[in-house]
């Protein structure tokens, strides 16, 4: 006669259930969870010669489980006995972590582009902040500063005290600020350049245990450039592509929406970078003298300023649109890649997602107070 003998409550018993049917929690936990439900009397009641051959495990193992439920519960039985472990003395104090710190955010030694955790370590040693130190310590320090992994940052900053700089800001963020007006429309533009690459061997399809496999070797096939325009506050882009982006190229892009989408409108306010093929004279080049006047009538430019490109709403839909459309795939020709960037541009079309631009002149005066120039009395 067995003298720990299960039975179980209808809670417990509903537990364990839940347990078993969703797998919730270790496999030792869940099988803990088995052997309850098969050693219970209100069960199947096996024997645990039976329950051991079942689940794979020793008699004693079973054994083991009915004296401690018995004896010390249905929880310790289920989850087990807490480990208690003493606390760990702590290899750095905080002068040596805030020393472990202002190493990391110098600069790494010579002939390395940047500190890892194992030559922290070894520097950490050899300055004398403290004898020994492993590679493992010195991360559990950074990462209660999330400062495991703070990578090199490449940011356009603009320059300091530059009157330029914001004259050409606040026109652009007072056009922004300006109800839409079909008649002047507000069009912003911006353009890159993308290489052309030609796979060497075909691509492996996904499947459910890899991954897309793709050659790292590829054939470069030059190079094409991107134009994207978009209308902020109708919610509309057009993306196009052209092998060059010389000034005759941007001007037949130009002329191309005057022509048709804008046809009809008086004038649009064009905003767009100081480059030197987005000038009047590139119409000129392109067109008849009678035809580039009547264009260059029609465009009132609007300049974001040297280091100044976040202010175009163009180039957020041109991120946008590498990210979620040319990012990770190769393009041999042109031809594919503006079937699929016009593919893109329809899409984003059909939801019609505008630009709600936030930042007002009042704004920069407050947060880009040392942009501006101090005025002398």
């Amino acid at each position: 006669m067995k003298k720990y003998i299960v039975r179980l409550s209808d809670t417990e018993r509903e537990e364990l259930k839940a347990i078993v049917k969703k797998l919730k929690g270790s496999s030792q936990k869940v099988r803990r969870a088995l052997i309850l439900l098969k050693a219970d009397t209100e069960g199947p009641g096996w024997t645990d010669a039976k329950i051991a051959e079942a689940l794979a495990c020793r008699i004693q193992t079973v054994e083991n489980l009915r004296k401690r439920l018995v004896t010390e519960g249905f929880d310790t039985a289920l989850h087990g006995k807490p480990r208690l472990s003493a606390p760990r003395e702590k290899t750095l104090d905080g002068k040596q972590e805030a020393k472990v710190i202002a190493l990391r955010l110098g600069k790494p030694p010579k002939g390395f582009a940047s500190w890892s955790l194992r030559l922290l370590a070894v520097h950490v040693v050899e300055l004398g902040i403290v004898d020994s130190i492993s590679y493992e310590t010195v991360r559990q320090t950074l990462k209660k500063t999330g400062m495991t992994n703070r990578k090199i940052q490449y940011w356009v900053i603009p320059p300091d005290a530059d009157s330029e700089f914001v004259a050409c800001m606040e026109e652009v963020l007072d056009t922004y600020e300006e109800p839409y007006d079909s008649d002047y429309p507000v069009v912003c533009m911006d353009e890159q350049p993308v290489q052309l690459h030609k796979e060497t061997r075909t691509p492996i399809p996904a499947t459910r245990n890899h991954a897309r496999r793709v050659d790292y070797e590829y054939e470069r096939c030059g190079t094409a450039s991107v134009f994207m325009f978009t209308e902020p506050l109708a919610g509309w882009r057009e993306v196009t592509v052209r092998p060059k982006r010389t000034k005759v190229d941007w001007a037949i892009e130009m002329e191309a929406l005057l022509t048709t989408r804008y046809k009809k409108a008086k004038k649009i306010i064009l905003v767009c970078d100081n480059l030197n093929t987005h000038t009047k004279g590139a119409f000129y080049e392109a067109f008849k003298p009678e035809k580039a006047r009547a264009l260059v009538r029609r465009i009132e430019f609007r300049y974001t300023p040297k280091h100044g490109s976040w202010l175009n709403a163009a180039e957020n839909e041109l991120s946008s649109m590498t990210r979620q459309c040319i990012n990770g795939r190769r393009f041999a020709t042109i031809a594919p890649l503006r079937k699929e960037t016009q593919a893109w541009s329809s899409h984003s079309n059909r939801r019609q997602r505008g630009v709600d631009w936030q930042f007002q002149v009042k704004d920069a005066r407050t947060k880009l107070k040392s942009l501006y120039p101090k005025i002398k009395a």
